[in-house]
């Protein structure tokens, strides 16, 4: 996730027009709801650049205080991300449309199973069911 988010959050911010003309991989989804706006667009690239930051001290440090907001933060945008693209398909090529919806839908596996990971290493702690030091969650 920190790759991925430094990937199109370097893109977004550093060259908004290429950004918007050209994602993903020469694609032109984001040139398909327009007009252009750079100040939105360069907002966009710091914000999943910000994303790629605590991604990376996660992947890093993983602390369930850390990872369970993280985790949840990433859910809510991803779901909003999601329903908002899949209303607006008109001006994608069918192809592109199924893509792009399954695109959004998969970055969100990361975080339900991050989250879920963590619960589970939780409830084993609770019940008093060792299995290592993954065991032994973080507070």
């Amino acid at each position: 996730m920190a790759l991925s988010n430094t990937a199109v959050g370097a893109q977004a911010a550093l060259s908004p027009h290429s950004f918007y003309d050209g994602f993903p991989l020469g694609r032109g989804w984001v040139a398909a709801l327009p007009p252009f706006n750079e100040h939105l667009t360069t907002d966009v690239g710091g914000f999943y650049l910000a994303f790629a930051v605590l991604f990376g001290w996660a992947a890093a440090r993983p602390q369930r205080a850390l990872v369970i907001p993280l985790a949840v933060a990433w859910a809510v945008f991803g779901l909003i991300h999601l329903a908002w693209h899949a209303a607006h398909l008109g001006g994608l090529a069918r192809a592109d449309a199924i893509a792009q919806t399954t695109g959004l839908a998969i970055v969100l596996a990361p975080s339900a199973l991050a989250a879920g990971a963590f619960r589970r290493v939780r409830r084993r702690a609770a019940s008093g069911e060792r299995t290592g030091a993954a065991a032994q969650p973080d507070r």
